[in-house]
């Protein structure tokens, strides 16, 4: 990992920590393991597109071949390894994880807003949202979390009061309230915001029909709030409900990111041309810098067939966007909201918390290679733009 970074998240050290290994026990991707190889051998350093290292459980488990959801590099591991023991690859894969979190890691230039989104229900968007959130902050990242589902369920994870006589997301929408007097610090860490979400959100959409620039409304409140804060946020990450209402258009208008989170069931895949569609109005109407950045695998179980077909036929068409890391099936992802917790919290060395701490990092790096794109489609953008509006420039003369 490099030393050089545009500037390190705040505590964190300037230094990148340099662990020293045993040559004699590092080995190529594709170098074959003997027998007698232990479960604490050195992490196997496969990376994915961007540069992030590509480590999931079944690339970990049944390790002869590529993988066909991760893409991870080819494992030759015989059947005798202790790596086919259920421990041992967990111990490998939390190896990894300490590994990649030696160093600093830049921060963005500037803040990075992530929309979250997918229409279809029950695909993880608010257990996206906040782990990775707690994963970022974990690392030293100032992040702010808005939850815009009525259902208040990423406030509910983060452990923030949410009750209807709280102020919320609401009042910033409807009744013009700062977003500062609303923000809360979560108890997991001094770096992890939320913007709560109430009962009252619920008839926001109705609400929002006769409000002026109503497609503009967070966008507006969110620019005003970043724009007076005194030490700046790294990450701005919006949860948003099950819909392609006004909602779901305030927070996609707002963003500079899209992060689509996916079951790998079939299901999840057929609402995706719509919600491609809907992005590609706001790109031309309301919002031409939003960038669909981010494609997450989840509740992958690398048992069904079904799973790695799905992963393949995503992977195949959105091959820049998809994250290298797939979140796999968890009870204790499921068990950490009962606690008012992210699992990142409830139990970290947990296959989903260190799957959702990978992806963190994943998307961590992505950054530049996001702004990248964002100034070319811009740029592309307005072109497009100058060019369909001569035609009627001249018309009017």
């Amino acid at each position: 990992m490099s030393a050089e970074h545009a500037g390190a998240f705040p505590g964190q050290s300037s230094e990148v920590i340099v662990v020293e290994r045993d040559e004699s026990r590092t080995r190529q991707p594709h170098d074959h393991v003997p027998r007698e190889t232990s479960a604490t051998a050195p992490p196997h350093e496969g990376t994915a597109r961007d540069g992030a290292r590509v480590d999931d459980i079944a690339s970990l488990t049944s390790s002869r071949t590529d993988h066909p959801a991760t893409g991870a590099s080819n494992l030759d591991v015989s059947r005798e390894t202790s790596l086919d023991t259920p421990i041992a690859a967990e111990a490998y894969r939390a190896a990894a994880v300490l590994d990649d979190h030696a160093g600093p890691w830049p921060r963005p230039e500037a803040t990075r807003v992530i929309t979250v989104s997918n229409q279809k229900g029950g695909v993880g968007k608010t257990t996206t949202t906040v782990n990775i959130a707690a994963s970022l902050a974990s690392v030293g990242a100032r992040v702010l979390v808005i939850d815009l589902d009525p259902q208040g369920n990423a406030s509910t994870a983060l452990g923030v009061p949410h009750t209807a006589d709280i102020p919320s997301i609401y009042d910033v929408l409807i009744d013009d309230f700062p977003i500062a007097d609303i923000v809360q610090t979560s108890h997991e860490s001094p770096n992890l915001l939320c913007a709560p979400s109430t009962i009252h959100l619920a008839g926001a959409e109705i609400e929002l029909v006769s409000q002026v620039a109503r497609e503009h409304r967070l966008r507006t409140a969110l620019d005003e709030y970043l724009g007076n804060l005194e030490e700046r946020l790294d990450f701005v990450l919006i949860d948003c409900p099950p819909s392609l209402g006004l909602l779901t258009i305030n927070a996609f208008a707002a963003a500079h990111e899209l992060l689509i989170p996916i079951q790998c069931e079939y299901y999840a895949l057929e609402g995706l041309s719509q919600l491609l569609g809907t992005v590609r109005m706001i790109q031309k109407h309301l919002n031409p810098r939003l960038r669909l950045s981010t494609i997450l695998l989840t509740m992958y179980d690398g048992r069904t067939r079904l799973a790695q077909q799905v992963a393949e036929e995503v992977r195949t068409h959105f091959p820049d966007e998809v994250l290298g890391t797939v979140i796999p099936r968890s009870v204790r992802v499921s068990e950490a909201p009962s606690f008012g917790q992210t699992v990142i919290a409830y139990d970290p060395q947990s296959a989903g918390a260190i799957a959702y701490r990978e992806a963190a990092v994943e998307i961590i790096r992505r950054d530049g290679d996001l702004k990248h794109k964002t100034e070319t489609s811009a740029d592309a953008a307005a072109e497009e733009h100058g060019n369909a509006s001569a035609p009627a420039d001249e018309g009017d003369s």
